[in-house]
This record gives C-alpha cells, structure tokens and sequence, in this order.
C-alpha cells in the first residue's frame, strides 16, 4: 500500500512539472512583452530595459526556466505584471471563490448523478431509463458557455429569478475571512448574506455542474446495470431481498469505485471549466485573473494557475486512486504481487 501511494505521487509530481514546462515554453511564443507592461503605458526603453532586468527576462530562456523551477520549489511563483504583486499573494485571494464553486459543483455531481444513475439501471429499457438518458445526453452535449448564456437570459434576465452575475448583491458581502461567499456568511453570522451569497452561485453551480453530472451519471448506469446482472444479486433477490436492499447492500459498493475515480478526475477539468464560467458570470476568482493575466501577457501569473490546477487535478486522482483501492480489496491484492 504505501509503494503504490509513493508511486502515485511521484506520477503526481512529475505530471505537474511537465505541464509546467509546457507551458512556460508556450508562453515564449506568445506576441508582446511582459516587460514593457510591467513598465506602464509611455514608458522608455530604458525603463523596459529595467523591467526586464527585474523580471529576468533579459536572461536566456533555458535559465529562466531553470531560476523558474528554482523559485517555485521555495514557494515563490513570481512578481505579477499586472497587479505588481505576489503571484502567490494574488492567488490566495482568488482562489477559496474558485474552490468554493468546485465544491459545489462535486457536492452536485455525487446528490445528482449517482441516484439518476443507478434509477436508470434499475429501471432499464423502461421510460424512466430513456427519459434519464435523454436529458444526460442533453446536459452533456451542450456546451458549457452556450448554457450559460441561456440562463442569464430566461432565469436571470427574463424571468428574474436569479442574479445575473457577481458573487454578492449590493451591500451583502460579508466580511472577507475566508474568500469563500458562503463560508464567510456563515461567520459572520447574517443569515441575508448567505441567502445572497448562495443565490449568486446558483446558475454557475449548476451551469458548470451540467456536463460532469451526465458523466457521472452513464458511469453509474453501466457499472449498475453490470452489478445488477451479476450472480450473488440473483440470489439475493431469490432470497426475498428489496430492490432497494439490494441496491444499497450490494450494488453500491461494487458499483461505486468506478464512478468514484471518475470524479476525481473531473476535479482537475472542473478547475479548468470553471474559469470559463468565472469568466461569463462575472465572479471574482482565477478565471477572472486568468482572463486579465493572459491578455496582459503575464507569464508567471499563468504558469501560477496552472500550478494549482495541476496540483488540484493530481491530488484529486491520487485520493480518488486511493479511495477505490480502499473499496476494492482486490485492487490491494493486486498491487502486493505486483510488488512481490
């Protein structure tokens, strides 16, 4: 057991640090200079030239990328163009928002899709089964930015039901401790803030939540209907057992390792899509200091989110790994002849 988790977080290390080398050689090739907009508007070449000295651009691109990785194992991500802070410092600020609506969005994935999953095994072939399966290909196919403007038009704009956009009405943000709307809420103990507060992320929760759920989902119903079929469940079932019994006894736990790997994986992508959804909905989190980092061609403030979400993404699927070796004892097995 502990070989498998030492090597899993050995894969884990060395798959950020590759998309960390990616990226940082990527952003070479993007037009402009990052120095002459640390710089400002009107600045000389002297003062460029400066800039550049202080960011260590001047330098060749092997060793900035070698002083990079240098700095990123101190916990240093770099100086921001844009904001002329800490790239970790802007980061910590931006990122319990984007944390929060990740959560959400898992916490959907899990009460959503494995019930309408393992409703459609049950029922399968029937009308339940069909109607489940059409509105997850629905979910599914259409895409996440489409989504969102639809319901910042008929919820949001028409209908009214629902805030547009922002994370916080007029006067109802609670004082920052956290970053996370909901948690600071809480804290400060005003129960409008957090009616306000859990308004705002309605839409991007479920606009973003959407797709994986409908993943979450069709893993659910093949890996149920699998179980379903399998010998032990007949003789169950001959036995006088409930369907409900037999679900929740026997069914469940040979069925859930499977979608429960698949929703650490989705971790990392949801990161990712919810940039796009930070972005559309106006929410103050890493999408939006992507967005602004990217079109001021700031480089360390991107390599930075790309960090976190290759963290998020490899320590997702290293607990998820774990967590489906816990609940498939065969799994244990196998990686102990492996090992001997």
């Amino acid at each position: 057991m502990l070989a498998l988790i030492v090597r899993r977080v050995l894969l884990a290390v060395v798959s950020v640090w590759g998309v960390m080398t990616i990226v940082f050689f990527m952003s070479k090739l993007i037009p402009g200079n990052p120095a002459a907009i640390a710089a400002g508007p009107g600045a000389t070449p002297e003062q460029i030239a400066a800039a550049e000295r202080t960011l260590g651009l001047d330098q060749p691109v092997l060793v900035q990328y070698v002083s990079y990785l240098g700095r990123v194992l101190t916990g240093d991500l770099g100086i921001s163009v844009t904001t002329h802070q800490s790239v970790a410092g802007d980061l910590a600020v931006a990122l319990p928002s984007t944390l929060q609506l990740v959560i959400l969005v898992l916490i959907v994935n899990v009460v959503v899709g494995i019930p309408l999953g393992t409703l459609a095994a049950v029922r399968r072939s029937g009308a339940v089964d069909g109607s489940i399966r059409l509105l997850v290909v629905i979910a599914g196919g259409i895409p996440v930015f489409w989504l969102a403007l639809l319901v910042q038009f008929f919820v949001a704009s028409k209908w009214q039901l629902l805030p547009i956009s922002g994370s916080n009405g007029f006067g109802m943000a609670p004082p920052r401790v956290t970053g996370a709307t909901l948690v600071d809420s809480v804290l400060a103990g005003s129960w409008p803030m957090f009616v306000d507060s859990a308004a705002h992320l309605v839409l991007p929760t479920l606009v973003l939540a959407a797709p994986f759920v409908a993943i979450v989902a069709r893993s659910v119903r093949t890996a149920m209907s699998s179980t379903l079929a399998m010998d032990h469940i007949a003789f169950a079932r001959a036995k006088g057992a409930t369907t409900l019994r037999v679900v929740m006894k026997h069914g469940l736990r040979i069925s859930l390792p499977a979608p429960i790997n698949l929703l650490g994986q989705q971790a990392g992508y949801i990161m990712g899509s919810a940039i796009l959804v930070e972005v559309i909905f106006a929410m103050p989190g890493i999408g939006q200091y992507l967005n602004t980092s990217i079109i001021n061609h700031d480089t360390f403030a991107v390599l930075g989110i790309v960090l976190v979400i290759g963290i998020v993404f490899t320590v997702s699927n290293l607990i998820a790994d774990l967590v489906q070796i816990w609940l498939n004892p065969q799994l244990r097995s196998a990686d102990l002849t492996k090992a001997m």
